[in-house]
């Protein structure tokens, strides 16, 4: 579905991922994991279309979207979750689900948020609440909803788990899971290694802005140097 072929992207004269390269297909888990600074949220801006990679390329089913404008990734199926959730506080639930679907007719607007509402049970639930009275588990909910509006093949989430309580993480993975069950193609940055290997397909560790690590996610939670390095057993 989406492979990535020696992409070189950063910062001004900073380069922060150093030509890498992977294939993700649909209903997969596609973890990046790695240290604080390795190149993972990069990485994901890149496939988002906010940070065009200076070299290499992006195809999504063939097609070369490596230097289209952010705003056309939802042409070709792609929607980002990004970190620190970003809702918009003074809104209410549906109406930020309402932004997330702003390009849809009025009837599909109506029809993707009812099926946002059977996955989100608790968003439903809390329809007219403003998104700034949420919990944060909640809001992180509300932010995968709302990019689920727009119907994408592949989602970007990063950094799922960051600064929630045990129990919103558990209930944002079993989201993840249905998603996957669903056919999407799920790429997630996670600062919790244990739990991203623990749902992942295919994984692939970054240091330093390079391919250090990749392979499945069954070869990740027995393969002893990803053990060691990012779960300290």
């Amino acid at each position: 579905m989406i492979s990535v072929k020696n992409i070189q992207c950063g910062y001004g004269d900073i380069v922060a991922v150093h030509d890498l390269s992977f294939d993700a297909a649909a209903g997969e888990v596609f973890a990046l994991i790695g240290a604080n600074g390795a190149g993972k949220t990069t990485t994901i801006m890149a496939l988002a279309g906010h940070l065009p990679p200076n070299r290499g390329s992006i195809t999504v089913d063939g097609r070369d979207i490596s230097t289209g404008p952010a705003r056309e990734r939802l042409q070709h199926g792609i929607a980002l979750v990004p970190e620190g959730r970003r809702v918009f506080p003074d809104l209410s639930v549906e109406d930020n689900l309402t932004v997330g679907g702003h390009t849809l007719e009025r009837a599909k607007l109506a029809t993707n948020r009812e099926n946002v509402y059977q996955i989100f049970h608790r968003l439903a639930e809390r329809r007219s609440q403003l998104a700034g009275s949420l919990s944060g588990g909640e809001q992180q909910m509300l932010a995968i909803a709302r990019a689920m509006m727009a119907s994408p093949r592949i989602l970007l989430v990063d950094e799922l788990s960051l600064g929630l309580m045990p129990k919103m993480v558990d209930e944002c993975y079993q989201v993840v899971d249905t998603l996957k069950r669903q056919g999407l193609l799920i790429i997630l940055v996670e600062q919790s290694t244990q739990r991203a290997l623990d749902v992942a397909d295919q994984v692939v560790v970054l240091e330093s802005g390079h391919l250090a690590w990749q392979g499945s996610g069954d070869e990740a939670r027995t393969d002893s140097s990803v053990v060691s390095a990012y779960l300290g057993t």
